[in-house]
This record gives structure tokens, C-alpha cells and sequence, in this order.
């Protein structure tokens, strides 16, 4: 084996393992602002809510605790109908790609799930997806509804800055 063929083949060794180091990457970092994975501060401002991989769904989960106001119009003090502590409370629920193409390079827009309502204790079916028309640094869109998507009410996300 020539000192050449020796460097080729650690070169191409190399290369492998910068591709599997950068795809392990991708995978543990939201690839775009349309990607819905991160932290995001609910409608009211209550909340700040992961988004995350949980088995093959995405699922959102409660990090911290902002306040406590309702979402009712006039925005008062929330009494909630579940008394359980919302940090560590999953919000969003088996979040699964709607738009899903042949093409498996091309990262899904819209996503199809549940949205726990902490203030009546009610689950709804809800759309996902995120916007970046308005900001940047994108918002994420919860389209929740009882039957039809036609009959539902949309609430915006804001993504909270990076640290």
C-alpha cells in the first residue's frame, strides 16, 4: 500500500465522519425558522413551551412559568379547571407531519396533533405550523378545533431569543 492510497483512504474515513457528525447534528438542532423544534412563549405570555421529539411525534412541554392571566377577553387572573403545576405539563401532543412528500429531503411545514386547554382541562385536535411572514425568528401557529378545521381559533407562538 503506497503512502498516497493510505492518505486517500483516511481522507474518505474522515469524510464519513464529519457527514454522521453533521446529520447527528441536524437532527438535535432545528434545521430553519419553519422548523416548529424549540422554546416558544404561549399567546397570553403565560408559558414557555418546548417543542420537542418525543418517540416518532413532536411534543410540547411546559419549561417555565411566566404568569397566570386568561384567555378569555379582558385577559384577568386564569382559574384553571386542572390543578396541576403547568411546569412540566405536555401542551401539545403526537404532533406528526401532515404534508409529508415523496421526497424525504424536503422537511414537512405543517404538522397535525392535540393542544391541552390547561384553563377548561379540554383537548383539541390542533394544526401546526410556522410563519415567518411577521417575524423573523418565526411564530408558531396552533390551529385548534372541535370537528372541522373550519370551526377552530388560531394562537400565536412567539419563538423566545436564543441564549
Amino acid at each position: 500500500m503506497t503512502l498516497l492510497s493510505l492518505h486517500h483512504r483516511s481522507g474518505r474515513a474522515l469524510a464519513a465522519v464529519l457527514l454522521l457528525a453533521t446529520a447527528f447534528a441536524a437532527q438535535a438542532q432545528p434545521s430553519s425558522a419553519a422548523d416548529p423544534r424549540g422554546r416558544w412563549i404561549t399567546a397570553n405570555g403565560n408559558l414557555e413551551v418546548e417543542v420537542a421529539p418525543c418517540g416518532a411525534a413532536l411534543c410540547g412541554t411546559v419549561t417555565k412559568v411566566l404568569g397566570n392571566r386568561s384567555m378569555a377577553p379582558g385577559g384577568g387572573d386564569m382559574q384553571a379547571a386542572d390543578k396541576r403545576p403547568a411546569l412540566g405539563m405536555t401542551l401539545l401532543k403526537d404532533f406528526a407531519p401532515v404534508d409529508a412528500t415523496a421526497d424525504p429531503a424536503r422537511p414537512p411545514t405543517q404538522w397535525a396533533g392535540q393542544i391541552y386547554n390547561r384553563e377548561n382541562g379540554k383537548l383539541y385536535s390542533c394544526n401546526m405550523s410556522v410563519s415567518t411572514a411577521g417575524n423573523a425568528a418565526g411564530e408558531l401557529l396552533l390551529h385548534a378545533y372541535v370537528g372541522i378545521p373550519l370551526l377552530g381559533k388560531t394562537q400565536r407562538w412567539v419563538r423566545v431569543a436564543s441564549d
